[in-house]
């Protein structure tokens, strides 16, 4: 039973931590590998080549402009509707690493799978994003962005260390994003509407006036 949770818990978690940062899963999982702070699995070995100079050079820029840009209201957001299609694609395919050798049919239904568990992190990224930049200080903006920056870090180990712990945290976690997307996605269709009305009221109460 361990040794099919594992794999999964694994790459539920990478595919997690990709939903909050693509680029910042793969570096951090290469650089811990790297620098041997995570002992891989035997049959963890095809994760081994994100630690390879080239990956880690390439993804920590990519990351590193992803840390910038995400402590900026508005820009923020646009990179994250920008990374809509790349996180899940990217994620699944990451992820997938983790689960070894699997027939056609397995590899197909995983990537769906763990698609589907990166879009939801990463749409309850946007659309908490999306919230938070309503507020005229960026001050709660940045903090948000740290956070996440942490939990990407919390995943990430979680999935390498404790792939066990992180199968049962994913869960919840790929649970509450959708819970959260499909709330915050109603209330700023609420807020749409209120606004739309507002505008429609608003030349006739003038009008009315005169």
């Amino acid at each position: 039973m361990t040794e099919v949770a594992g794999p999964v818990g694994a790459a539920l978690g990478l595919a997690v931590a990709s939903g909050l940062s693509l680029y910042g899963a793969v570096f951090v999982s290469g650089l811990a590998i790297r620098l041997g702070w995570i002992d891989l699995a035997p049959s963890w070995g095809a994760l081994s080549v994100l630690a390879d100079p080239v990956v880690l050079g390439v993804s920590g820029v990519l990351f590193a402009v992803e840390f910038l840009a995400d402590k900026i209201p508005v820009v923020d957001s646009l990179w994250d509707a920008v990374h809509t299609v790349i996180r899940p694609i990217g994620g699944a395919l990451l992820a997938s690493r983790a689960l070894g050798e699997l027939s056609p049919v397995a590899e197909v239904l995983a990537l769906l799978l763990l698609g589907g568990a990166t879009l939801a992190t990463h749409a309850a990224k946007a659309t908490t994003r999306l919230a938070v930049n309503t507020s005229p200080e960026p001050v709660s903006n940045i903090l948000v962005s740290l956070t996440e920056n942490g939990l990407l870090a919390v995943a990430v180990w979680m999935a390498l260390a404790h792939p066990l712990v992180a199968l049962g945290v994913g869960i919840v976690a790929v649970t509450v994003s959708v819970v959260l997307t499909l709330w915050l996605a109603r209330r700023a269709i609420g807020a749409l509407r209120r606004v739309a009305r507002g505008q429609a009221t608003g030349p006739s109460r003038g009008a009315g006036a005169r």
